[in-house]
């Protein structure tokens, strides 16, 4: 018998050695080839001296077991493990733990702008050299930006990430990095060169072309650089007056929306090295801020993926227009050679309509990059926009056009991948990639709606519904629980309202709405049942109650909220396209819904944390306005006032009714569905939910019937049109081709993908029973029209798996249980069992053929 510790990690990022806080909490996973392992304890040694006992089997988030670490502080960590049999794991390979945070009053550094900016958001670049005198044990670089920005020293980026810091409520809250430059530096003299732009901090803001910068006109950056030399003095390098910047570098301008030009002949060789001739640079402007930085929290973003052109395509109009072959997030590489000054555009989009680049869904965004060639041979990429596009229509081509000169970079925030799933349907398949795609161009910073229009805005409800498919296909808790954060700074400047948009930038977008603002509810909790992440259900707790309390404020005594504007069940696809908003399902009774289904989650957060009162509150408040929704929208027979799926899912899921009530409306549901010829007839509040609806209430196979459809509307039928990632309407694109002639149309909108986490929890059957997965459940859901499926999942205890497949009449059920994990498992038409950890495999009679 073996046993391994397979991976050591500190707190939430994927980097797992950043220590953003003095009690990082540890994690571990184990490898063994003993069937039902359990840990009876552990032991974590620090620095190879300090060696700490812990008792019991918890290897998920552990409290940092030793004294809180120093500022600066570099330490190595290792973990061993222990079975029930007494017996201990070789130690696990060290692990580096940094402390990126600072210490009390440490930040020092002032944002410095360009002292002589070239109009609005002009980009710039700053720099100031600087005397290294000694050896130097180490150097740390921490820098943050309004807008976005890169450092390089003597002449070296100090990273490959993009887009930095990302996008905060920068009002609140601002990240800063933290970076070992040590490497970059010598004795003697050196220089250190921000370029930065406006990125979200300039951008203009607000629908029908009328947006406004939110926070300010023109960037800025902020860094120091820490200087550890190794006879024990310190230095400290920051911006500040003594700077110099100039408007000067290659990028002309730069825009979120527009696009960036690029001027090749702008090029400064060595502008960033030491010797540099900035004379003729004016001393930088300072200035004010009120926000300290802290550090970041989650993962960068980054370039993960390249795509070269798949076709290359001549429009009715002439044009020239390159596939990629994936709607994708990123920007184009462009190397070409021409005459000086001559300029080759790039213009982006995600889709052809008719054979042109169908431009009319970006509405403002001029998403287009310009490059204006040096004479010689450019390499053009654009560092500070991003563009959502699967076509790029490239003009100025000089000679003939070489396709191998544009490579497609893909760009989203570095999270690991963890989910996977594969069925005997390519179809659903390609659904399920296509789901995977969305989040990976949608998880850019924030968690955006869309990449490509004028709005790529964090959208509450949409995350609110994909925050569980989003947990399970990539390690995304660091990500969301950093978000959470500006949830909850936002909500402080709003009375408890958690808005339309976070960060908040939307004139009228500080009204409270249903489903939307339950993101403040629903996100926290979804992070403690997929990763056990305690720590976030704790700090978001009191924006949870906050949530709630507006609502029961808004719905007053009647506990009914009525009245006020909602989104409702957005994107009904029976809506107008120029109304989306007009639902079949009363947006009152949507709205109340939610009110009960959100006092629950926190009557249940407030019990797993301790608190007995508001446990005793909130439950009183879901019950009581349980009873007045019936009371108000349950008419005789089991039915609801609005007569529709979305209706009776929020019923079944949000357990608003119970047994014979709960069974009926299920029996109604599946009758809507069919009475629509098995097609979907929801929007945002119904759809992640109707297939779980119909399951538990014993209509798998009507599940299983929308899910195979194709006929609009339905989740395959974007895949027959050739969709590569997951529209925003059911009918984006319309079967002859025409973009739907709805104002708002986005071809990458991953909330009607929400239904991927049905595929893992109900079809294969592998779904999280304790949060974390330390309990998991195998209970798989086989549907006429599919003859296996399979899903894995890195839970962080490991991977775990679940699949079947029928043949011969007989339906084999396999999984595999992660280490100190245990399985409950429910095959069809047995009773329930317990498994531990292992590989399992099960055959029972296919009971389709008995259905």
């Amino acid at each position: 018998m073996s046993i391994e510790v397979l991976s050591v990690r500190i707190e939430r990022r994927r980097d797992g050695h950043y220590a953003d806080t003095s009690t990082p909490r540890l994690s571990w996973t184990v490898r063994t080839d003993a069937p039902n392992w359990v840990q009876s304890g552990a032991e974590v040694r620090l620095d190879a001296e300090h060696v700490v006992e812990l008792e019991g089997a918890d290897s998920v988030f552990v409290e940092w077991p030793f004294a809180p670490l120093q500022p600066h502080g570099r330490h190595a960590v290792e973990v061993r493990v222990r079975g029930g049999d007494g017996e201990f794991s070789p130690w696990s390979e060290p692990v580096t733990v940094r402390a990126v945070f600072l210490g009390e009053g440490e930040w020092r550094a002032e944002f410095v702008g360009l002292a002589e900016p070239v109009g609005e958001a002009c980009p710039g670049l700053v720099r100031r050299e600087f005397e290294v005198n000694g050896d130097l044990a180490s150097a740390t670089l921490y820098a943050t930006a309004q807008g976005v920005y890169q450092v390089s020293v003597n002449g070296s980026d100090v990273d490959t990430d993009v887009l930095k810091p990302g996008w905060t409520s920068y009002q609140y809250r601002i990240e800063h990095e933290a970076t070992d430059v040590t490497d970059l530096l010598s004795t003697g003299r050196n220089a250190i060169g921000i370029r930065f732009a406006g990125g979200w901090f300039t951008e203009k803001f607000g629908f029908h072309g009328e947006g406004r910068a939110f926070y300010g006109d023109q960037p800025a950056v902020a860094a120091q650089l820490h200087l550890q030399y190794l006879d024990g003095r310190t230095e400290v390098l920051s911006t500040d007056s003594q700077w110099r910047g100039a408007a000067e570098g290659p990028v002309v301008h730069s825009g979120i929306y527009d696009g960036e030009r690029i001027d090749a002949r702008r090029h400064l060789p060595a502008w960033d090295r030491p010797g540099f001739d900035d004379g003729g640079w004016p001393a930088v402007a300072v200035r004010r801020s009120e926000v300290v930085p802290e550090p970041m929290s989650s993962e960068p973003v980054r370039r993960t993926d390249e795509l070269g052109v798949r076709e290359v395509l001549t429009t009715p109009s002439g044009k020239t227009v390159v596939d990629f072959g994936q709607n994708l997030v990123g920007w184009v590489r462009v190397q070409v050679q021409g005459e000086p000054g001559h300029v080759v555009s790039v213009r982006h989009a995600e889709v052809l309509e008719h054979g042109e680049l169908g431009v009319r869904p970006l509405r403002h965004a001029k998403a287009t990059d310009e490059f204006v060639l040096s004479g010689g041979h450019d390499v053009f990429e654009p560092q500070f926009t991003f563009h959502g596009f699967r076509y790029a229509e490239v003009s100025g081509w000089p000679g003939e056009f070489d396709p191998s000169a544009l490579t497609a970079v893909v760009v989203h925030s570095d999270m690991r991948r963890t989910g996977w799933f594969e069925c005997s349907d390519e179809r659903v398949n390609r659904l399920h990639e296509n789901v995977v795609w969305g989040m990976r161009g949608n998880f850019l910073s924030i968690p955006t709606d869309c990449p490509q229009r004028d709005e790529r805005l964090g959208w509450t409800g949409d995350i609110q519904v994909f925050s569980p498919t989003a947990t399970t296909l990539f390690d995304s808790g660091a990500f969301l629980a950093a978000w959470l954060k500006d949830v909850a700074a936002e909500q402080q400047g709003l009375g408890g309202v958690c808005p339309f948009v976070v960060p908040q930038v939307l004139p009228d977008g500080g009204r409270p709405a249903a489903a939307w603002g339950d993101a403040a509810t629903v996100v926290p909790t979804v992070l403690a049942e997929r990763f056990d992440d305690r720590r976030a259900l704790a700090e978001q707790y009191p924006s949870m109650r906050a949530w709630v309390d507006v609502m029961a404020e808004r719905a007053g005594e009647n506990l009914l909220w009525q009245g006020d504007f909602q989104f409702g069940d957005w994107l009904d696809p029976d809506a107008p396209p120029e109304s989306p908003g007009d639902a079949k399902t009363e947006k009152d009774l949507v709205a109340s819904a939610h009110l009960i289904r959100s006092a629950r989650i926190v009557a249940e957060t407030a019990a797993l944390l301790g608190d007995a009162d508001g446990a005793s509150r909130y439950a009183d408040l879901a019950e009581r306005a349980r009873q007045a929704f019936l009371a108000e929208y349950a008419v005789p027979v089991h039915r609801l006032t609005s007569d529709t799926q979305t209706a009776y899912s929020m019923a079944i899921c949000y357990e608003l009714v119970d047994g014979e009530a709960r069974q009926a409306m299920g029996d109604r549901l599946a009758e809507l569905v069919a009475e629509a010829g098995d097609t979907i007839r929801t929007g945002f509040v119904g759809t992640p939910i109707i297939c779980d609806a119909l399951t538990r209430t014993g209509h798998a196979d009507t599940a299983g019937r929308l899910l195979l459809q194709t006929a609009v509307p339905s989740w395959l039928y974007a895949v027959t049109m050739g969709a590569t990632t997951i529209w925003e309407r059911w009918d984006s694109m319309l079967p002859d081709g025409t973009i739907n002639p709805g104002q708002m149309t986005s071809f990458n909108h991953y909330a009607f993908g929400a239904v991927a986490d049905w595929l893992y929890r109900c079809l294969a059957g592998l779904a999280p029973a304790a949060p974390g997965y330390r309990r998991i459940r195998i209970a798989p859901t086989p549907v006429a029209g599919i003859d296996d499926a399979a899903a894995r999942v890195e839970t962080p205890y490991g991977m775990a798996e679940a699949g079947w497949a029928v043949q011969d009449g007989m339906l084999t059920v396999r999984a595999t249980v992660p280490p100190n994990t245990s399985a409950v498992v429910a095959l069809p038409g047995e009773a329930e069992r317990e498994v531990g950890s292992g590989t399992h495999e099960w055959s029972v009679p296919d009971p389709r053929r008995s259905a």
